[in-house]
């Protein structure tokens, strides 16, 4: 598992306009809400921890999760087994040590660390760190202390039984139910509210046009 040399395995062919699969989409979603809750306890003055300062950016990078998860998964072929193993080191660090959150600043970078770990793990042939760099946004440098970094965070604790993998993706299906459900209790606000502004006159209507927000 070392951050050696450019060809130590060879490329597998990039996959062509894949279709995302349901977990990355769920994982995706799990991560969002994990990082806007942190981010909230940081801007409510919480005090970060240490341990992950390796994995800070400067700022929060543009790119969504969900994006930056499609494009790992479309450029370096990983299978989708090693998301859900990338979030099972992710969710290790974070009990390991709480006071390390994950937020905006470092979540592109643990996704791309642990993912690229999982793969080294679980897939037969996988792209080495100079190419996980590029396809992540960081250097090759950079993404081989970052390598170094999770597996002394970890304890080189990187083996996943089948067990605990299988307890993690019903975790994650569990968090899409109650997504979904969310979701459809809002859309039933939406249209009982609906419902309600079709008592509207026309007259009133005319008289209540929304705020323009451009110039």
């Amino acid at each position: 598992m070392s951050s050696g040399g450019d060809n130590h395995h060879q490329a597998k062919p990039k996959r062509d306009e894949p279709t995302t699969p349901r977990v990355l989409t769920i994982l995706s979603c799990v991560l969002e809400k994990l990082v806007a809750r942190n981010d909230q306890l940081v801007l409510g003055s919480a005090q970060l921890g240490k341990s992950l300062n390796a994995f800070h950016g400067v700022r929060a990078p543009s790119i969504t999760i969900l994006n930056y998860i499609e494009r790992i998964y479309k450029y370096t072929n990983c299978s989708p087994s090693c998301f859900v193993v990338g979030y099972v080191y992710i969710d290790r660090l974070v009990h390991k040590y709480p006071d390390s959150l994950v937020v905006s600043i470092n979540v592109h970078r643990l996704l791309v660390t642990s993912v690229m770990v999982a793969s080294k793990i679980l897939d037969d042939m996988h792209y080495n760190n100079a190419f996980y760099a590029r396809v992540g946004g960081v250097t090759n440098t950079e993404l081989n202390t970052l390598e170094t970094k999770l597996l002394f965070l970890l304890d080189f604790g990187v083996t996943v039984s089948s067990r605990v993998f299988e307890s993690y993706c019903q975790h994650l299906e569990k968090e899409m139910l109650c997504n979904d459900a969310t979701r459809m209790i809002e859309r039933l606000a939406i249209s009982n509210s609906v419902d309600d502004v079709t008592e509207i006159s026309v007259e009133d209507t005319q008289t209540s046009s929304p705020p323009q927000i451009l110039d």
